[in-house]
């Protein structure tokens, strides 16, 4: 009965999704977040700046001065988390955000989500943008075996081996591949594919998903090889692929 007290007491640690770019807010998220960010005064985030321009956007009356900020990006350390989930352990609600698109994907706030259920602290995901599982949507290939791989290679010869076993993947186990690139690289990574993948592989390319600029389209890697490619340099995308 008292360790069930105990965790009743704890307060909850909210997953809250961020635009994926800079349309307004609530354009593309439920106004439940909008409610959390209100209650909120505590956060984990991948970047302060990022982060309280992000609350301020949502809830332009918030104090910022009343902000509890804790930044988890690639070069925080693993000791280091348990603190930031102090205000949960002192019955303090708590929130965990991302630069962009949904926290613990393809981001570092999955360590923290990782050590609260270590904690026993409830853990509470909100509604909003996946690039990943949107360029998904859109891609009309197979949602039901999918794999997201994250980053390919940089090195090419590696990069060229990296692309053939997933091709390879996808076509014994009927599996779509999707991948994500830094996006001053996207241009390089897509002439890789194009050189790497067989002709009959389809291949999307979903490029500033949820945006006034958004372009999603998939073509076979033959059909890509004679269109003229949209702008992408410095552009969010997100790469998917799957061999017949």
């Amino acid at each position: 009965m008292e360790k069930a007290e105990a965790k009743s007491k704890l307060g909850k640690l909210y997953l809250i999704p961020s635009r994926l770019g800079e349309q307004p807010p609530l354009e593309v998220l439920p106004l439940s977040i909008r409610k959390v960010i209100s209650d909120v005064n505590s956060y984990i985030v991948e970047n302060e700046k990022v982060a309280r321009a992000f609350i301020k956007k949502i809830t332009p009356t918030k104090s910022q001065a009343d902000l509890e900020i804790f930044t988890l990006n690639k070069f925080s350390q693993d000791i280091e988390i348990p603190e930031m989930l102090s205000p949960c352990l002192k019955g303090i609600d708590l929130g965990l955000m991302s630069d962009a698109g949904c926290p613990g994907v393809a981001d570092p706030g999955a360590k923290a989500v990782r050590v609260a259920h270590q904690k026993g602290i409830q853990v509470v995901p909100l509604v909003g943008p996946s690039s990943i599982l949107l360029a998904l949507m859109s891609s009309g290939m197979n949602g039901q075996n999918f794999a997201f791989n994250g980053y390919l290679p940089i090195d090419k010869s590696e990069c060229k081996t990296k692309i053939k076993s997933l091709e390879k993947r996808s076509q014994i186990d009927d599996q779509t591949q999707i991948i994500i690139e830094t996006p001053y690289r996207n241009e390089s990574v897509l002439k890789t594919l194009l050189s790497s993948l067989h002709p009959t592989t389809e291949l999307t390319i979903a490029c500033d998903i949820t945006l006034s600029t958004e372009f999603i389209l998939t073509k076979l890697v033959a059909e890509w090889k004679l269109t003229k490619i949209p702008e992408i340099h410095k552009k969010p995308c997100v790469f998917v692929f799957h061999k017949n």
